[in-house]
Parts: structure tokens; sequence; C-alpha cells
């Protein structure tokens, strides 16, 4: 069987398989910690999903990669929403973070039944860009008010994943057999480790 992307796919593996292993230390810990776990697993689905279309996708066949595809948009989609839930359940615990909350989800159902019916990749960084946003802000201002203990490594991670999308977006490619999309995984992989970092403290700082 031939393999369309070899480094794609590796990078992709690679992604996943060092997600669920920092998604499965952070599940031990509280509420916040265990909902990053789900983000982190989910988009471990995702890379799984995406390095098989890119690898294999001439030996799947139409239906079967679009299947892929569409499990890939869904957990980035599924992915983002339990980010932004970790970090309202850590950071703002009472009826605001529950408000908030509920506009996440809302906005979750609105992506997922988009994304039913469409396919680029466009609407996935569109859903994607906002949740990343909203865990960046909200680590700032758990920093500010309260010197929040997960805090900094949680704007460090975020800050790193922004630079591994505009890398992918703007296509810098080190080598010819290695794409934007391998050095967005490895990038990836160290924003990652920051969020673990974060995620497993946050709710640890005084109450504002």
């Amino acid at each position: 069987m031939t393999i369309q992307e070899p480094m794609t796919l590796l990078t992709d593996y690679l992604l996943a398989g060092w997600v669920i292993w920092l998604g499965w230390r952070l599940w031990g810990g509280g509420l916040p910690a265990r909902l990053w776990a789900g983000a982190f697993w989910a988009i471990a689905l995702a890379a799984i999903a995406g390095g098989t279309v890119h690898g294999f996708q001439a030996a799947l066949g139409e239906n079967v990669s679009l299947a892929l595809w569409r499990i890939t948009v869904y957990a980035v989609g599924l992915g983002g929403f339990l980010l932004v839930a970790g970090a309202l359940r850590g950071i703002l615990p009472g009826g605001i973070g529950r408000w908030l909350l509920g506009l996440a989800g809302v906005k979750l159902a609105l992506y997922l039944a988009w994304m039913s019916f469409h396919e680029d990749f466009l609407f996935v960084i569109l859903n994607y860009a906002p949740d990343l946003l909203a865990v960046l802000g909200l680590a700032l201002w758990a920093w500010w008010r309260r010197r929040e203990p997960g805090a900094l490594p949680v704007i460090g991670g975020i800050l790193v994943s922004m630079a591994a999308s505009a890398i992918q977006a703007l296509g810098l490619a080190p080598h010819p057999h290695f794409n934007h999309n391998d050095l967005y995984h490895v990038v990836q992989m160290g924003a990652f480790y920051l969020l673990y970092l974060g995620g497993g403290r946050l709710g640890e700082g005084d109450s504002p």
C-alpha cells in the first residue's frame, strides 16, 4: 500500500500519541483538568483521522476519506469546546461562567450542524480560533486578577498554538519532505505540553 504523505502521517500519529498520554496524566486532577483531558483526546482523534486521510486517501476511497474527514472536523470542534469548558470551570466557576459555557455549547452545536454539510477547513479555523482566544483571555484575566498558577503556561501554550497555525496558514516548509503540515504538528506538540502544565493547575489560585 502506497503512503501518499508519509511524514504528515507520522507527525499526525506522533501528535496523537503525545496528547493521549498528556490527557491521561491530566485525568487524575480536578474537573477542569479532566475537561482538558477530554479536549486532548478529542484532538488526538482528529490527528489520527486526519493523518490516516493524508497517508491513505487513495486506498481508502472517497466515502471512507469523507467519513474520516468529518470525524476530524467534529473532533477539533469538540476539543475546542472542552478547552473553553475547562478554562471556565477552573477560572470562572460561578454564574457568569455557567452562562458563558452555555453560549459555548450553542456555538459547538451550530458548528457541528454546519460542518455536516460543508467540508472547507476554513470553517474549522473560524470555529477553533475563537476558542483559543477565549482561553487566552481567561488565562490573562486569571493571571492579572489572582496570579493563577496555571495561567502563564496556558498563555504560552495558546501563543505557541497560534504560531503553529500561522506556520500552516503561510505554508512554511523547512524541507521538501517536511512540509508546513508536518512542522505544524511538531510545534503543536510543544503547545500541548504547555497547555498540559497549565491545565493541571487551573482553579488553584485565590478566589477573585
